[in-house]
């Protein structure tokens, strides 16, 4: 595991009203990614953004936009939001019976495929596909509204996906999205997650989006030099 750390602000938690502001600051501050989280009401239980808010990113940014669709058929929508200028788009193993078939979908649409794992699923559920991917999403809290708890026992599964991520020598980034901050970044990244998913903790933080973003990056970097020297504490 040689990845670099990333960081991807998540525009859930941003103020719609200042959107691009809110996305360029980030940008200025040194985010790797963008992340957008699409959910449909019928998959997680939430309704979120759309194809247009995407499209208007991409108008914005020079960043990678990071799509995350928890939604029902990503299939049928996966080829609007690659033309919308999705960079990643990732799909949740739990929504599609044909998993296989829409990352190869994405990939033949020139985007990144993704794919998302809720906290009960287990890892094995993409011992199939870890060929077919660019990125694993781990999810630290159950989808679908901002600002939750972490949930502690997702270090353990993080582990076992880095285990086999790097058993067949994938260099698929390793993400994970969900009360994400500080505290908890120095968590993850020693169990060895690459992209770190930060919303409320980077766009709400009282001191200000670059000071946020800076700590949470500097937790992991710590994390990950502990990994270095013992196994992660899970």
């Amino acid at each position: 595991m040689t990845q670099t750390i990333k960081i991807a602000p998540s525009i859930l938690a941003a103020d719609f009203a200042r959107l691009a502001e809110a996305v360029q600051s980030a940008e200025a501050a040194g985010a790797d990614y963008i992340h957008v989280d699409v959910m449909d009401g019928h998959f997680v239980p939430n309704i979120t953004v759309g194809l247009p808010v995407v499209q208007a990113l991409r108008r914005i940014t020079d960043l990678p936009l990071d799509v995350h669709l928890m939604i029902s058929d990503p299939a049928r929508y996966a080829p609007a939001f690659a033309e919308a200028g999705a960079g990643v788009l990732t799909v949740h193993v739990e929504a599609t019976p044909h998993l296989h078939r829409v990352l190869q979908q994405i990939r033949a649409l020139g985007a990144r495929p993704g794919v998302s794992l809720n906290p009960a699923t287990p890892p094995l559920a993409i011992g199939e596909v870890l060929n077919d991917i660019d990125l694993v999403l781990v999810m630290t809290v159950n989808p679908g509204f901002g600002g939750q708890a972490f949930i502690g026992h997702t270090l353990s599964k993080i582990a076992r996906v880095r285990e086999l991520l790097d058993n067949v020598g994938s260099k698929a980034e390793l993400e994970v999205d969900g009360g994400i901050g500080p505290r908890t970044a120095e968590r993850v990244a020693a169990a060895g997650a690459t992209v770190l998913v930060a919303g409320e903790a980077i766009f709400g933080a009282p001191e200000g989006i670059a000071a946020a973003l800076n700590a949470i990056r500097e937790s992991a970097r710590a994390g990950r030099e502990r990994a270095k020297n013992k196994p992660p504490v899970v």
